[in-house]
């Protein structure tokens, strides 16, 4: 099978395993909230919801083995447009006609990024010292964008993104470096890069739960919009990626990045009325997660869950 075609399949399955996840947690915390965390590890529906991310976040590490970083990345946005008609199932509800035009004008754009971004397997890795380098430099750039200040909420989301972004152009290094016979392990490469990667996986979750403080909706799309951006420039730039079709598929792919932006800022800013949860099968584990009933929490003026890790090894 063809290497693209793999890289795709594996990050839809990825995005919709991260969706399916996302709003389970989003049930669990809302029937937990007045009961302490330490509560949820005695809970198998919260087990089930930390198994279905584990496996989105293996099947994201595969796609990377097998697509660029401007193939893969952008394709996390697939994650709200698989939680739109879960969310929408879950809630007892239809579909709205905002919804479905986010959705729309984000798989256009998605597509025609994908025609552009389409190329064969990754072979090159970052070095150390340019892993160094991305990373000293992100953190410059992180440590700006959470200074205190105005819009706190929409700064921590874009440094939220941009820390996303970069782990997971680290974990392609990891991954392809890893899978090359050539070299150990255990080289210093691949120690250096994966210890890079869990600072950055890690920093990226903090700062997009202080971004989501404030709200759901738009940080939530900055971040999501942010991590492709950070991961294609660090592909581009440094391992070598193109975009196909010369100075047309430039174009063509800045096109369909505003139009999959438009279409994940709609998704954002959808606001349903909330419906009650239909009643769960309390023998199925996966149906209990996604019919937990909201209880008193308040209702986000999203659909759209909060993600635990919006870069996925990353969120998106």
């Amino acid at each position: 099978m063809n290497a693209t075609l793999v890289a795709i399949v594996l990050s839809l399955f990825s995005s919709v395993a991260y969706a399916a996840a996302a709003v389970a947690q989003e049930r669990l915390a809302a029937r937990n909230a007045d009961t302490g965390a330490l509560r949820l590890l005695g809970d198998t529906a919260w087990w089930w919801s930390v198994a279905l991310n584990a496996s989105a976040a293996l099947l994201h590490v595969a796609a990377l083995k097998y697509g660029p970083l401007t193939l893969v990345q952008p394709l996390g946005a697939l994650t709200l447009v698989a939680a739109v008609p879960l969310g929408a199932r879950v809630a007892g509800r239809r579909v709205s006609a905002v919804e479905w035009r986010g959705t729309a004008l984000t798989l256009i754009g998605l597509a025609a990024l994908l025609v552009t971004a389409s190329g064969p397997a990754p072979d090159d890795v970052l070095t150390v010292p340019e892993a160094l380098a991305v990373a000293g430099a992100t953190a410059v750039l992180i440590g700006g964008l959470s200074r205190p200040g105005a819009r706190p909420g929409l700064r921590h989301a874009t440094a939220s993104g941009f820390a996303s972004g970069v782990a997971s152009a680290l974990t392609q290094t990891v991954t392809v470096a890893a899978t090359d016979r050539s070299d150990s392990l255990l080289s210093a490469q691949v120690i250096v890069v994966t210890l890079l990667v869990a600072a950055f996986a890690a920093g990226g979750l903090l700062l997009s739960q202080t971004a989501y403080q404030g709200g759901l909706g738009a940080p939530l799309a900055v971040v999501t919009l942010a991590n492709p951006v950070a991961a294609s420039v660090i592909g581009l730039s440094l391992l070598g990626e193109r975009l196909e079709g010369g100075p047309t598929g430039v174009l063509l792919a800045f096109v369909g990045a505003a139009i999959a932006a438009w279409g994940v800022v709609t998704l954002s800013r959808s606001a349903p009325e909330p419906s009650p949860a239909p009643v769960a099968d309390d023998d199925h584990p996966v149906a209990a997660v996604l019919a937990l009933e909201p209880g008193s929490a308040a209702y986000e003026p999203s659909l759209l869950p909060q993600q635990p890790n919006p870069g996925h090894l990353t969120a998106h």
